[in-house]
């Protein structure tokens, strides 16, 4: 939406014609496809071989139509001042096509697994824009753009179970996404690795993953969410990114081996990113980014901890949230108040009961004490978050 400047009078505001603008976002969508894979597993002496084959093609399309109604507010309703040509503000046809394949390998020899993989991608863009005068799309201005992208992406992956308790993996596999429909745009691609530990003991189980994310090239998004200035989800790269962290997680039941249940999780996540190229972008969340900014959006420490308590038909569970600050434009240090999300500490809870072997009933409370938090400055603004609000249901088995 879209507004003009309000006039005053004795005191009464009052929106003069076509003061407010809103935008009809007429669209249409449509997807098909076919996959389909194959499998092969034999084993040659003590070694397990599993041979894994699968191909998969999708098309879709985004057909845009949109315009602007004018309106004025009389005693709080929406009056129409000035209907708008559909057609009059956007109107292109926009698809691709994309054809992928794999192979996947896993073998397994004593207590060592290795499953290296490769996986083949063609993407095929097409942008059809019949431009804002055009609305019968007859063709007299029509921009034509077109982008393929061809990419093999390589991954391999270990896992060594030391004994029924323990077992520790690592992982290196090559990301991709394609670019959009403006020119000389390189795909995103990134070098992705981990490397943790699953473990049980007692009882008590969990695991640590240690993992690095070495961008080569990201790709950020004018989209209206994230403050892009025309909102047409266009492309644009945004060089080197590195994101590095660790994720922990464990679990363990109180009254193990009892009729009843007192489950305790735990999970932290730690995230560190950092540019390592300097641009300048419209869109609201990058800006003037310089090397060694941080990202927009990620918060450094996330955790949850929850609660259960189970018996028979019946379960309890209270689970809290926290997420850190983070800011909402790239940076570095201190975190300008124009450009920060504060911290949040939230609870919820559930209830369920199972009447029979088919039916269940559940209920939700989201933030129990109805905390005021954010979640975002974008689009138009501060954004909440969800307030005190409960969800009941049924699950029916048949």
């Amino acid at each position: 939406m879209i507004f003009h400047k309000l006039f005053l009078i004795s005191q009464e505001v009052i929106l003069p014609d076509d003061a407010l603008r809103v935008k009809n976002n007429n669209r249409e969508y449509y997807s098909r496809g076919i996959q389909t894979k194959f499998d092969y597993h034999f084993t040659t002496g003590q070694v397990f071989h599993d041979i894994e084959v699968g191909f998969r093609y999708h098309s879709d399309e985004e057909d845009r139509f949109q315009w602007f109604d004018d309106f004025r507010m009389e005693n709080g309703v929406m009056q129409l001042t000035s209907s708008g040509m559909p057609g009059t503000e956007s109107n292109r046809i926009s698809g691709a096509d994309a054809v992928s394949a794999h192979l996947l390998y896993k073998l397994k020899i004593d207590k060592l697994t290795l499953t290296p993989g490769l996986r083949y991608e063609n993407v095929e863009l097409t942008r059809e824009n019949f431009g804002t005068s055009d609305v019968t799309r007859e063709g007299t201005n029509l921009n034509i753009t077109e982008n393929n992208f061809d990419q093999f992406i390589p991954g391999i992956g270990a896992n060594y179970k030391f004994n029924n308790n323990f077992s520790a993996f690592v992982g290196l596999h090559k990301g991709f996404a394609p670019a959009g429909f403006v020119e000389n745009q390189n795909p995103e691609e990134s070098l992705n690795f981990e490397i943790g530990t699953r473990f049980d003991y007692k009882g008590l189980s969990g695991e640590i993953i240690g993992f690095y994310n070495d961008y080569s090239n990201m790709l950020g998004s004018d989209l209206a969410a994230l403050g892009g200035v025309d909102g047409n989800l266009d492309l644009f790269n945004a060089g080197e990114v590195d994101v590095k962290g660790i994720e922990f997680q464990v679990t363990y039941d109180l009254l193990k081996n009892t009729q009843h249940s007192l489950p305790i999780n735990f999970n932290y996540t730690y995230t560190d990113t950092e540019f390592k190229t300097a641009f300048s972008s419209l869109v609201g969340i990058w800006g003037d980014v310089e090397v060694g900014d941080d990202l927009p959006y990620i918060p450094k420490h996330q955790f949850n901890l929850g609660v259960g308590y189970g018996f028979e038909r019946f379960e309890f569970n209270l689970n809290t949230r926290y997420r850190d600050e983070f800011r909402t434009q790239a940076g570095v240090g201190s975190i300008p108040l124009e450009n920060k999300v504060e911290s949040l500490f939230l609870v919820d809870a559930s209830v369920s009961y199972q009447l029979n072997s088919q039916l269940k009933l559940s209920t939700n409370v989201i933030n129990l004490f109805d905390n005021e938090y954010l979640v975002a400055r974008v689009p138009a603004g501060l954004r909440p978050g969800h307030p005190f609000g409960i969800y009941a249901g049924f699950h029916l088995k048949f």
